[in-house]
């Protein structure tokens, strides 16, 4: 029978912002531990995705961390909501500094897990911080600004640019940040993330966490449009990275993850799942053992 290993609440510094976090330290296992490092879905707090990863791959033996980003959850930030790119990189920095002088770890064994959109800035982390020593992405979403041009259409891209612009211009006039809802099932209603199956998740018990928000800024859409996650594929290399996706994802494009595995030179593994949707990888049983299983096995043999 598996014993949970409880979190321990921790607190992490970066740019003078507290970030909070939960730290594993499997406590059967010789000291210091291998470590991995973790960060989750657009919007998601600790509790959520990237804690059970967390979680379960404690009880393979690894000291976890999975903390939320600035301006979410219990952590700092004075835009609250806002998914800040630059920020959730310096987040990612410190959160791996933090692991590395820990006592209980072995600086030169840490290794980073990102799921969903934390994939994307999974990668780009760890091609830059040379103390990531091993990859794992799952679910990711590769954000390529020209992609998603191509995908909207140049107009129409450059028009919503207009339109962010707009905000962003109401925004300093008034000092009062645009919000839209994070998840939403009503056809038409704005929200970061529409339509039934986010709102599968987020918007019922199935995600219940307590620093969650069905709210996000408008000028988010914007961050996620414009910023380029994928070129971390181009220097990623000799780091062992391993990519496991679903067939079927509708939010996170297999051919975006086909695309980023082809543009790694090094080691590296893609490993397919039969999925139904894109949340699949997140909480159900039948697709996430096999991700943690694989993910275990990859973080063993690297770190």
């Amino acid at each position: 029978m598996t014993t949970t290993i409880q979190p321990i609440n921790v607190r992490i510094m970066a740019d003078e912002l507290s970030l909070a976090g939960h730290l594993r330290l499997p406590d059967n296992q010789e000291k210091p531990l291998p470590a991995l490092v973790f960060t989750g879905p657009f919007t998601g707090v600790k509790e959520q995705v990237a804690g059970q990863y967390a979680e379960r791959l404690a009880e393979r033996g690894f000291a976890t961390l999975a903390f939320d980003h600035r301006n979410f959850g219990a952590s700092d930030g004075h835009r609250r909501q806002h998914e800040d790119p630059s920020g959730k990189l310096a987040d990612l920095s410190a959160a791996t500094s933090f692991l590395a002088n820990h006592q209980a770890i072995d600086a030169d064994r840490i290794g980073c897990v990102g799921i969903c959109m934390g994939g994307g800035y999974a990668l780009k982390h760890s091609a830059v911080d040379r103390r990531i020593k091993a990859l794992a992405l799952v679910a990711a979403a590769f954000n390529d600004p020209k992609v998603m041009r191509e995908g909207i259409g140049a107009d129409s891209y450059r028009q919503m640019m207009t339109s962010f612009a707009a905000v962003a211009g109401r925004e300093h006039a008034s000092g009062e940040l645009d919000y839209i809802k994070a998840v939403s099932d009503v056809d038409g209603e704005d929200a970061a993330m529409p339509g039934a199956e986010p709102f599968e998740y987020y918007g019922t018990e199935r995600s219940a966490a307590p620093g969650w928000k069905n709210q996000m800024t408008r000028l988010s859409i914007r961050e996620l449009l414009t910023t380029d996650l994928a070129i971390g594929a181009d220097f990623i290399g000799p780091t062992p990275t391993l990519i496991v996706h679903g067939r079927t994802d509708n939010f996170c494009s297999p051919a975006g993850a086909q695309d980023a595995f082809d543009r790694i030179d090094g080691t590296k593994e893609l490993m397919w799942l039969e999925t139904t949707n894109h949340i699949d990888l997140y909480d159900q049983p039948s697709f996430v053992g096999p991700a943690i299983d694989r993910i275990a096995h990859w973080m063993a043999s690297y770190l």
